[in-house]
């Protein structure tokens, strides 16, 4: 497993933002599928979705519930999980993550849902400034509708979640935010929040060169750098006044993150309960790496599970 590259400096945690790097290096591959031997057993696939909106296709994987494929006339929830940058649709098809999410399957401590991952490249999840990229359009418009009407799924927002690591952290939030009336639960590791009080002093006014770590920002947020669109995309703003009733919030960060994003979960947490809005947070002990997100995965998909189906599972 490898360790994210370190900050040194809050220029370099805006710059992370943007740039951070995989949880875990790999090529795609065409299909995957899980450990055989297990009975029931889940199973992983991977394939492609045109879009008309990104005018190119888009990789994704889904991680499929044991019984999915016996019983043809079941509907089940979908987790909608989202990677980091650098990384792709097969975060968990190539991590060992599988075994883990088979595990839980097996053992009844989550429920049988679709987790499905797009590859989100180097988005955040979000239409850029410049309108060229238009990835949450992408997402809500054209993918989940596919992925809802291709799988046996219950395309409702009480079966329908979104989570997500780093990038894909942040991804989750501003979807469940912008667009609370699409899901139930939206659960996040070591999101990449940066209160935009945080962000370096910017002279817009282009006779000040822009730093480099801002001006691969402008890839999103404008060029130059658009301080008040990356507002309006900030889950922190966004949280402040998004009708949030009946989402089921969870989010946690290792207190030695590497990039600060401990700072900016903590700043989450005092937005949500200063408006009352119940959630569920938690700072480990730990840094941004694969190892942190993989110690943290079983309590997110659990607490999805029980978002999808309240009632104590039996083991």
């Amino acid at each position: 497993m490898h360790s994210m590259l370190e900050a040194r400096s809050l220029t370099t945690i805006a710059l992370c933002a943007i740039s951070l790097c995989a949880l875990l290096p790999g090529k795609s591959s065409a299909a995957t599928t899980g450990p055989t031997g297990a009975t029931p057993a889940g199973r992983g696939e991977c394939r492609t979705v045109q879009s008309k909106i990104l005018n190119h296709p888009v990789n994704y994987c889904a991680l499929i519930p044991p019984g999915y494929d016996a019983d043809k006339t079941r509907r089940y929830p979908v987790l909608y999980l989202l990677h980091g940058l650098g990384d792709n649709e097969q975060m968990l098809l190539r991590s060992g993550g599988f075994d883990m999410v088979q595990d839980l399957w097996e053992n009844h401590s989550i429920g049988d849902y679709l987790i499905v991952t797009p590859n989100g490249g180097q988005t955040f999840y979000i239409n850029s400034r410049d309108g060229r990229v238009r990835y949450e359009d992408f997402l809500v418009q054209e993918f989940m509708p596919y992925i809802e009407s291709h799988y046996r799924i219950r395309a409702d927002r009480a079966h329908r979640a979104v989570g997500g690591v780093s990038m894909g952290g942040y991804g989750a939030l501003h979807l469940a935010f912008r667009h609370p009336e699409l899901f139930s639960a939206v659960v996040a590791h070591s999101a990449a929040l940066i209160p935009s009080k945080d962000l370096p002093a910017l002279n817009l006014n282009g006779r000040t060169p822009v730093p480099e770590d801002i001006r691969l920002m402008g890839n999103l947020f404008g060029d130059p750098f658009d301080r008040a669109y990356y507002e309006r995309n900030s889950p922190l703003v966004l949280a402040r006044s998004a009708n949030l009733a009946g989402l089921k919030i969870y989010f946690d960060c290792g207190v030695q993150d590497d990039y600060g994003f401990n700072v900016g979960a903590q700043a989450l947490d005092e937005i949500l309960t200063a408006r009352h809005i119940p959630h569920e947070f938690h700072l480990y002990p730990g840094n941004h790496s694969w190892e942190y997100f993989a110690a943290h995965l079983p309590a997110s998909l659990e607490f999805v599970s029980h978002t999808f189906d309240p009632a104590p599972k039996t083991k």
